[in-house]
């Protein structure tokens, strides 16, 4: 049953030794990834999996201990998913951007509440495919707690990766208003169509979140919200 779940963004520019000069600019953001990484610790779960997005390449599976890469990004820079089991076979596929960044921000937590895995989800998966991960993901322990990894659209400036979409702003306040209140229903009923042309990266995963929660009663908190670079950023912690 799902106990406890994170929502932080994805963007590389998480990381300082990406974003280097302009590192100060998401100081906040990663505050707040921090405090809400400190809600699943508190739930005490007895797995933690990660779910981010990620292209044909990346998705499915990975295993604790899988390594990922900024040196696709200009940064010499490497991060594990967790702490590396011994005698873990070798895994030859590297983390998908959206969750190397989740093994940074585990990394700089020293995550050790719980086992860790990791999964990525292809951007167009159905809603309906998400929901079913994500109850099977609740089922596979008694406290499974969840880090979500996922931007918000990327339109909301003239200068977004997704140039100016007026529909932008208000598809975020909704995402917004949903994980503050941890409203379940209104992130399944997300419109993938719309989430898809203001280039939202974290539609699935939400939808994931969606169905591991159906069964579960959590409050929600928003601990951040913004769009640097045009690009909603949100943080939240379910309980």
């Amino acid at each position: 049953m799902l106990v406890a779940a994170a929502v932080c963004p994805c963007p590389p520019l998480l990381v300082p030794e990406v974003a280097s000069g302009a590192a100060h600019e998401l100081d906040t953001a990663r505050a707040a990834c921090t405090d809400a990484i400190g809600v699943l610790a508190a739930a005490r779960p007895d797995l933690l999996v990660v779910i981010g997005p990620a292209g044909p390449e990346g998705r499915g599976p990975y295993p604790q201990g899988a390594r990922g890469s900024f040196r696709g990004f200009g940064v010499d820079l490497d991060v594990r998913l967790g702490r590396p089991l011994p005698d873990a076979p070798a895994q030859e596929r590297g983390l998908p951007p959206s969750l190397a960044v989740a093994g940074w921000l585990l990394g700089r937590t020293e995550w050790s509440a719980a086992p860790v895995e990791a999964l990525g989800v292809e951007e167009p998966l159905a809603a309906e495919r998400c929901l079913t991960t994500g109850r099977q993901l609740a089922a596979r322990a008694d406290r499974v707690a969840l880090l979500v990894m996922g931007d918000a659209s990327a339109s909301r400036t003239l200068k977004a990766p997704g140039y100016l979409d007026e529909r932008a702003a208000g598809f975020d306040a909704e995402i917004a208003r949903a994980l503050a209140t941890a409203d379940v229903a209104a992130l399944r009923a997300l419109d993938e169509n719309l989430a898809h042309e203001l280039k939202a990266a974290g539609r699935a995963p939400w939808q994931v979140l969606a169905g591991a929660a159906e069964s579960a009663t959590l409050s929600g908190e928003l601990l951040y919200e913004d769009a640097p670079y045009g690009v909603g950023y949100l943080v939240a912690a379910w309980s």
